[in-house]
């Protein structure tokens, strides 16, 4: 299958800065892909590359078959971008900002399905200046929508929604996947990662330190924990063989007479393995 986005050898440098050092990645068609990584490690640079508004020093870039770099208004008619924040036309309502944006589009999504994807059927006639910080989100989701896209960049899609409208946007982001949308997702919330991607990255100053599935990560770690409390103490137990040891545990604790105390078996968190591999401070 060939890929939606091929990455090989990417590089880009701001002065002495080098912002991407030769990293490589795939997503394929369908796939909610996440691209994390602290502040400063190069996330925002190669999403510019992708969508065509930075230009990369070396190395090969293919998105929907075609570089970005000369790629025309067809083939970016094909994409769609949630940025961090936009500008919105304050006084036009939420179908008035939709329609105004399908226009540029030759074969745009209807107003009405697009409002219905991004659940504000009751904002419908609302001007963009009363919705609330949520619903400006929801509105900028719309507005990347409504040209139909086979590709969607989601940047910090969520940042700022209380738990309940984040859900409401995991499920919107779901049903996009099923639509057989593909999604390129940055976000500094892991559990979001966690619900949504089929794969991630993570970048570190600029290079690649680790990809594949989330399950793939976890697995990855050195050491699976067991702890329990003896004596009134926690016992913290690493072990690359968790049921030969917890065997071994409760067999001498049987022996003994005693329940172990406490007892939890568990294998380090999504966040755990990123912290780690981004050396940031717990």
């Amino acid at each position: 299958m060939t890929p939606v986005v091929s990455v090989r050898g990417l590089t880009k440098s701001y002065d002495d800065f080098e912002a991407l050092n030769g990293i490589e990645f795939e997503i394929n068609a369908g796939e909610v892909f996440g691209l994390l990584g602290p502040n400063g490690a190069g996330k925002t640079t190669t999403i510019e590359i992708l969508e065509g508004y930075r230009r990369r020093d070396a190395g090969e870039v293919e998105v929907l078959g075609a570089d970005p770099e000369t790629a025309g208004l067809g083939w970016r008619g094909r994409i769609g971008v949630v940025l961090q924040s936009s500008a919105m036309y304050e006084n036009l309502t939420v179908a008035e900002q939709l329609a105004q944006f399908a226009g540029y589009y030759e074969h745009p999504r209807p107003v009405d399905d697009v409002i219905e994807l991004i659940g504000l059927e009751e904002k419908r006639d609302t001007r963009a200046r009363r919705l609330s910080g949520g619903q400006r989100r929801r509105l900028d989701l719309g507005l990347a929508l409504i040209g139909d896209p086979e590709l969607i960049f989601l940047d910090e899609p969520t940042t700022g929604f209380d738990p309940g409208a984040r859900r409401r946007a995991w499920e919107t982001i779901r049903s996009l996947s099923s639509l057989g949308k593909t999604i390129l997702l940055t976000t500094h919330y892991l559990d979001e990662v966690e619900q949504l991607a089929d794969r991630l990255a993570v970048l570190r100053e600029g290079r690649i330190v680790a990809s594949g599935t989330v399950q793939e990560l976890v697995a990855g770690t050195p050491a699976t924990e067991i702890r329990y409390r003896r004596n009134g103490e926690f016992v913290v137990l690493e072990t690359d063989e968790p049921t030969r040891v917890l065997h071994e545990l409760t067999e001498a604790a049987i022996r003994r007479g005693e329940e172990l105390e406490g007892l939890e078996v568990r294998r380090p968190s999504l966040e755990e393995v990123y912290l780690s591999l981004t050396q940031e401070d717990k």
